[in-house]
């Protein structure tokens, strides 16, 4: 049971809990932080469950909101031992977006979009390796084989056939035309992402250039929803040095909204399998151009 447990997901829906006890006693983390002594960040994140909460945590928190049901404290405290567990990534050492990789494993669905390049769980490994390895040009060999490996591992939730991820893409066509590695490894990526888009639970859509100016112009984004209704939806927002995580109701509804519209003017699944197979002979007739 207990290695079933995602402690990232684990650990965002104590976060919760405890935020509402907070509330429902009508208190600020302003003055919790002061009734405990500490840095009213450490109330904040733990409630956002970006930090490890431990079962003094949860003790101490429950004593100032006064919560007198034996269970409820239990049932909390049993919630803060499984969050500290370790998830597979773990065993990779330190990844920089374990915090999304811990939410993404626990998803029943992901809508991405981006607009430079395939995403992650749709790359093959020659594309993969290219990739990280030039966006990370001072990354040791080490690190980016690293990376690589928790990438395909991250890849077998599309192919677990008792839990699959309901994954939607949306790509632009400059993630297409931009060429990762060689032409060789492009047109192997390219015609895996035609390959993937036949999975059951995967669709795969893009934006021509010719569409103009579109919704997604702003960046990359991905939404994660979540099977247990008591975990809300999560917008990731990937960064050089943090990465960015919106849960408040309002701030999902507008990507949601956002990504409606992109999924809207992109080519629909059938049209872009044709898109992209072309673009593919296109590197095709290039190569045997030179």
């Amino acid at each position: 049971m207990a290695s079933n447990v995602n402690p990232t997901v684990r650990r965002r829906r104590l976060g919760q809990e405890l935020r509402r006890l907070r509330e429902l006693k009508g208190m600020t983390a302003e003055e919790v932080a002061e009734r405990l002594l500490v840095s009213q960040s450490k109330i904040s994140r733990l409630e956002n469950g970006r930090r490890s909460i431990s079962q003094r945590d949860v003790r101490d928190l429950c004593g100032v909101y006064e919560v007198e049901d034996v269970r409820i404290v239990d049932s909390l405290m049993q919630m803060a031992k499984d969050s500290r567990q370790q998830g597979w990534w773990h065993s990779f050492g330190d990844i920089p977006y374990s915090v999304y990789i811990g939410l993404e494993t626990d998803a029943a669905s992901l809508r991405v979009y981006d607009p430079l390049v395939v995403p992650g769980l749709l790359q093959t490994r020659p594309y993969a390796e290219s990739l990280i390895a030039g966006a990370l040009p001072e990354a040791a060999p080490g690190d980016v084989d690293k990376r690589v490996q928790v990438r395909l591992r991250r890849q077998e939730r599309i192919s677990d056939l008792e839990n699959p991820l309901r994954l939607w893409a949306v790509l632009d066509e400059a993630a297409l035309r931009r060429t990762v590695g060689n032409r060789q490894v492009m047109i192997e990526q390219l015609e895996h992402l035609v390959e993937m888009s036949h999975v059951p639970y995967v669709t795969v859509q893009v934006i021509p250039f010719t569409m103009g100016a579109h919704p997604g112009v702003s960046g990359q984004y991905a939404i994660l929803e979540f099977p247990d209704a008591a975990d809300s939806s999560v917008v990731y927002i990937e960064g050089v040095t943090s990465d960015l995580y919106l849960e408040k109701a309002n701030d999902v509804q507008k990507y949601s909204v956002m990504y409606e519209h992109l999924r809207a003017q992109a080519l629909n699944a059938d049209q872009s399998r044709e898109f992209i197979a072309d673009v593919a002979k296109d590197y095709a007739h290039e190569g045997a151009a030179h």
